[in-house]
């Protein structure tokens, strides 16, 4: 006997609203194709301006991604996670936002921070296992590179609901990776995003493998952005090798949120050159021939052949370009070869706003036994003179 046979109990069908869609899904479903905007007519009407600065910045970013790759190869940085064919995602994430926006990185998006203006050392710090997150959040509005996957999903949520219901003019753009999309917060932050309308976009960079772990063994649905249809958001598919295109949608996007208008999905398909980090060998789990033809889709390459087949972008540009991205790099080494001044009382900096008993007690006792050494140290001095 079923619950809805037992005696006494009648059955009172559920009224129309509780199960007819709440919204049309028509206008939020993505484009059957990546939206494209190099190699089309619409290039034609980009702004010659935009696209040199996005040519400046992407062979910046790769000469980033190259050193970062490098110094991790010298032991100055424990592990890095390479953006190397991801650069037109990097950068128009950043690029789209305005000054009092937030970013919310992945541990793969120090790429993304450095664009935003964030120094480069500073952006690379947590990797080479030095201080705290390295810079101050709440100054740059990057929030701290988020090691779990898809962990800072919800908290860009959380700001961007904060934000709205103080008045505030902000707008989250948070950033995962495919595999990410697998993760339970990301199914919440969607959810309680569209709920609230919350002023926030996601960005997910579809590189094609969580780790050693292909797309299609991860879901069956047609593409990521459609996903964004079940939570009653627009999803948007784009050519993430594609800087213009990415900058137009991520623009849009942030410009509709902050208008009111709620939150966007944004899937971005574009594919990670390099291994997924310094410590992974990813022959085990594709091959050259797959890789090489997303080489002729390089995010710098499509975009210097718009700008050279327009005469907006000459051998002299070209090299001045690359001159700045060598004095990033040179930066880079100079400041990351030198030995950090490292201070033992930071282990208990920023852990609380008011510190526990605990770690009250903790520090007491590490600043004595740093005293106890330091006194032995000059006791020795003294004998050996």
């Amino acid at each position: 006997m079923t619950v809805l046979e037992q005696p006494g109990r009648a059955y009172h069908p559920a009224p129309p609203p509780a199960w007819k869609p709440r919204t049309d899904a028509a206008p939020l479903l993505p484009d059957p194709e990546p939206y494209r905007v190099l190699g089309t007519s619409a290039a034609e009407k980009s702004d010659a301006g935009l696209l040199r600065e996005l040519y400046g910045a992407l062979v910046a970013g790769r000469r980033y991604n190259e050193q970062a790759t490098t110094l991790t190869k010298q032991g100055r940085l424990a592990v890095y996670p390479s953006t190397t064919g991801q650069e037109a995602c990097q950068v128009a994430a950043a690029r789209a936002l305005r000054p009092q926006d937030w970013l919310f990185p992945s541990y793969r998006d120090t790429l993304a921070a450095v664009a935003r203006g964030l120094d480069p050392v500073q952006a690379l710090t947590l990797l080479r296992g030095d201080w705290h997150t390295g810079y101050d959040p709440a100054e740059h509005r990057i929030a701290p590179l988020c090691t779990p996957l898809a962990t800072q999903l919800p908290h860009a949520v959380g700001l961007a609901r904060a934000a709205r219901l103080k008045g505030d003019d902000v707008v989250a753009l948070a950033m995962v990776g495919d595999g990410g999309t697998s993760e339970g917060d990301f199914h919440e932050a969607l959810n309680f995003a569209a709920v609230w309308r919350a002023p926030v976009v996601f960005l997910v960079q579809n590189n094609g493998f969580a780790i050693s772990v292909p797309l299609a063994k991860q879901t069956a649905a047609p593409s990521l952005a459609h996903k964004a249809v079940g939570y009653g958001m627009p999803g948007r598919l784009i050519d993430g090798n594609d800087a213009v295109a990415a900058y137009e949608v991520l623009t849009e996007a942030v410009e509709r949120a902050r208008g009111g208008g709620g939150p966007t999905l944004v899937e971005a398909v574009t594919y990670r050159m390099d291994a997924h980090t310094n410590a992974d060998d990813a022959t085990r789990y594709r091959t050259d021939s797959e890789v090489e033809p997303w080489r002729a889709h390089d995010p710098i390459a499509l975009l210097e052949a718009e700008l050279t087949g327009r005469g907006l972008l000459g051998e002299a540009d070209a090299a001045a370009a690359r001159a700045a991205a060598e004095e990033l790099a040179a930066d880079m080494r100079e400041r990351l070869h030198a030995d950090a001044e490292l201070d033992p009382m930071d282990l208990f900096a920023h852990v609380y706003v008011e510190p526990t008993q605990q770690l009250r007690e903790q520090e007491s006792m590490l600043r004595a036994e740093l005293a106890a050494e330091l006194e032995d140290e000059g006791d020795e001095g003294e004998e050996q003179r």
